[in-house]
């Protein structure tokens, strides 16, 4: 008997997918396999323990649906959505989203119309993505302002970027490296994450290095 992963994937640590679930079990009737990540929605180059458990069993062949709240929960970039929607269809399981709905409607087109269907929907919803994030990437450059020292402030004017490190806490730094110190116990007494301590001594060692 075939069977259907609703699959979960949460942003942040501090995301209650509870919600999510109770809305993707409304999509069956049947038992269900829950599978879990917790990552960032942005990163879809990086490998997820759960979505590759569902792709196993996808390809088993005993999956005949897969549940998810949205679309983006898969992939958000439209190519690899796609190539996803394929994967499935080459192992005979159907996709569900709570929040695309127009997912039952194709899924009952018949063949070859459904294909055409996905192909369509699934482009324009990556075309409005894009144009969206280009809209967005404007509206944060219009937004971005540089005072006569040419620091970077919003068009509130607060300072954007990191605060630089004062020179009395380099210098601090230094000593510390100098007395014998680990990166890690200089990272703990300066506060100071030890990647950003490590640029420090590198570029101190740099510029005090002798030449012969």
């Amino acid at each position: 008997m075939k069977k259907t992963i609703i699959y979960i994937r949460t942003s942040t640590e501090d995301q209650e997918p509870k919600n999510q679930i109770k809305s993707c079990e409304n999509l069956t009737k049947s038992e269900y396999i829950l599978i879990q990540d917790k990552q960032s929605a942005f990163k879809d180059n990086i490998d997820r323990e759960g979505f590759n458990l569902a792709k196993k069993n996808i390809k088993s062949g005993n999956i005949e649906h897969f549940i998810v709240w949205d679309l983006d929960r898969i992939f958000r970039n439209r190519k690899k959505l796609k190539e996803f929607f394929e994967f499935c269809k080459y192992y005979n399981c159907s996709i569900h989203s709570v929040n695309q709905e127009w997912l039952e409607q194709l899924n009952n087109i018949p063949e070859p119309f459904n294909e055409i269907m996905h192909e369509l929907m699934l482009n324009l919803m990556g075309w409005l993505s894009e144009d969206e994030s280009k809209k967005k990437s404007e509206r944060i450059k219009l937004s971005i302002r540089k005072d006569k020292q040419g620091n970077t402030k919003s068009y509130k004017g607060n300072r954007w970027g990191r605060k630089p490190i004062h020179q009395n806490k380099i210098k601090y730094i230094i000593d510390l490296y100098n007395e014998g110190l680990s990166y890690s116990k200089i990272s703990k007494k300066a506060n100071i994450s030890k990647g950003k301590i490590s640029q420090i001594i590198t570029v101190h060692k740099t510029f005090t290095q002798k030449t012969p």
